[in-house]
C-alpha cells in the first residue's frame, strides 16, 4: 500500500504525522492545520499519544476548522485528565464543534479505521507511572486479510463455490495480519521494543543521537529514546522502513544525518532510513532519498 507521510517532528516544540490515505493523524502539535490547510478535512482519526503540549496544541485550531457531525474522533490515553477538560473548553469555546468524538482508551485496544484495517493501543513508558495507569501510548496500525487456506487454492471455482455453500466461507479462510504502520510516541526503548517486529513502517523517536547524550541530557522528567538505541534495536528486528524524528533542536542536520550514517554501519542495518529534521516539515517523507542509501 502506498502511503504518503507528511510529518513536522522536533522535541519540545511540536510532533504531528499526517498519513493521507488512511486519514490518520499521530499526534497534534503546533503548525499542523497551517501547515496542511484544506487537506487537514481529510483527517477522520486522531491518535494522541501523550498530553505533553508539544504534542496535542494543535487540536484546538484543527478541531475548530474540521469538526463535523461524529468526526474527527480524538483517541487519547485514558488516564490523562487533560483532554476532559480540552474538550470542555473547546466545546464553549467554539460551539459548532459538539459532533466532534473525544474517546479516552485504554492499552490493548482495537479501534477501526478503515475497511480491513485497525489500530491497536500499546503503553509505553514515556510517562514514569504506575503501571495501572494508562498516560503514555504507542500504536499499530493493521491491515487484516482473509485468505483462502492452501488446501482449496487449486479448487475449480465452480467446486469452491460449492463447499463455501456447504460448509460456509469461515471454514475454508484463514484470517492473517498485516502490521502497515508503527508510531512510537515518545518513549524509551525496552523490552517491548520486539513488538515492532515485522513492521512495515516504524516512525520512532529519537530525541537524543547517542546514549551518552541521553544519559546527561534525560535525566530528569519523562523518558526519551537516542537514535544510536533504537538503530540497534531495529537491526534486531525485520522492519521494512524506518523513519526518525523527534530530534532535540540542539542538533543540527549534519549531526543527525552523520550519526544515522555511522550507526547503520555499526549496526548493519540494510533498511531504508528517513528523519524529520528539526523545525522542518516534510511532505510525502517516503519519497525522500533515505539518509543511508
Amino acid at each position: 500500500m502506498h502511503l504518503t507521510i507528511t510529518a513536522y517532528s522536533t522535541a519540545l516544540f511540536a510532533t504531528w504525522y499526517f498519513i493521507e490515505e488512511l486519514n490518520l493523524l499521530f499526534d497534534a502539535g503546533d503548525g499542523l492545520t497551517a501547515t496542511l490547510l484544506q487537506k487537514a478535512r481529510k483527517i477522520n482519526q486522531v491518535f494522541i499519544s501523550h498530553a505533553d503540549r508539544d504534542h496535542l496544541t494543535g487540536l484546538l485550531q484543527f478541531n475548530q476548522l474540521n469538526a463535523r457531525e461524529n468526526l474527527p474522533i480524538i483517541y487519547y490515553p485514558k488516564d490523562c485528565g487533560s483532554f476532559p477538560r480540552l474538550e470542555e473548553f473547546s466545546k464553549k469555546f467554539d460551539p459548532h464543534i459538539q459532533g466532534t468524538i473525544w474517546q479516552g482508551i485504554e492499552a490493548g485496544e482495537k479501534l477501526p479505521l478503515k475497511e480491513a484495517l485497525y489500530v491497536q493501543s500499546f503503553r509505553n513508558n514515556h510517562v514514569q507511572i504506575h503501571q495501572n495507569t494508562i498516560k503514555s501510548l504507542s500504536y499499530l496500525v493493521y491491515e487484516e486479510k482473509t485468505k483462502l487456506k492452501t488446501a482449496y487454492l487449486s479448487l475449480p471455482p465452480k467446486e469452491l463455490k460449492a463447499l463455501i455453500d456447504e460448509k460456509g466461507k469461515a471454514a475454508l479462510t484463514t484470517i492473517s495480519y498485516k502490521k502497515l504502520i508503527g508510531y512510537s510516541g515518545d518513549t524509551p526503548v525496552d523490552e517491548t521494543f520486539g513488538q515492532w517486529d515485522n513492521t512495515e513502517i516504524l516512525i520512532h523517536e529519537a530525541t537524543f543521537l547517542s546514549k551518552k547524550d541521553q544519559i546527561t541530557h534525560n535525566n530528569r522528567g519523562n523518558k526519551h529514546s537516542s537514535l544510536e538505541e533504537v538503530l540497534q534495536q531495529v537491526a534486531l528486528l525485520k522492519i521494512g522502513k524506518l523513519i526518525v524524528g523527534h530530534f532535540s533542536s540542539r542538533y543540527n542536520q549534519e549531526e543527525i544525518d552523520t550519526a544515522i550514517i555511522r550507526y547503520s554501519k555499526e549496526f548493519n542495518i540494510q533498511i531504508p532510513i528517513y528523519r524529520v529534521l528539526p523545525s522542518q516539515v516534510h511532505r510525502n517523507i517516503l519519497a525522500e532519498q533515505p539518509i543511508n542509501s
